[in-house]
């Protein structure tokens, strides 16, 4: 019903900055668990950055830590995932996903999250 629609990927010299966004329905997105997840090749697809907005936790996978961060825009329909001094490592397919509503998860990340949908992707290239 949810249909995560993610936008913003291209290809970025190492060390530079891009932004993802995230769009679910148009609807605010409140109170939901937001989850940035990524697919390296080769790799399975793992969860770098997610957001409950529940109560304002926020996980980030040690190897965005400190590089990545999650943010929204005045509206609440757009989540982004702002990507700062990127590596050729952070190349893969970008994906968004929508998890639950109003809930309270302490310590939490990404497994903890209740992230069943997510959008088609967006491609991000790290060149060297």
């Amino acid at each position: 019903q949810l249909q995560p629609v993610e936008s913003g990927g291209g290809v970025v010299q190492s060390g530079g900055s891009l932004r993802l966004s995230c769009v679910v329905n148009g609807i605010s997105l409140d109170r939901y668990e937001i989850g940035w997840f990524r697919q390296a090749p080769g790799k399975e697809r793992e969860g770098i950055a997610c957001k409950n907005y529940g109560d304002g936790s926020v996980y980030y996978e040690e190897s965005v830590d400190g590089r990545f961060r999650i943010s929204r825009d005045a509206s609440k329909t757009t989540v982004y995932l702002q990507m700062n001094d990127v590596k050729p490592n952070d190349t893969g397919v970008y994906y968004c996903s929508i998890g639950g509503s109003g809930n309270v998860i302490i310590p939490w990340n990404c497994q903890r999250g209740e992230f069943r949908s997510w959008g088609q992707g967006t491609q991000v290239t790290v060149s060297s």
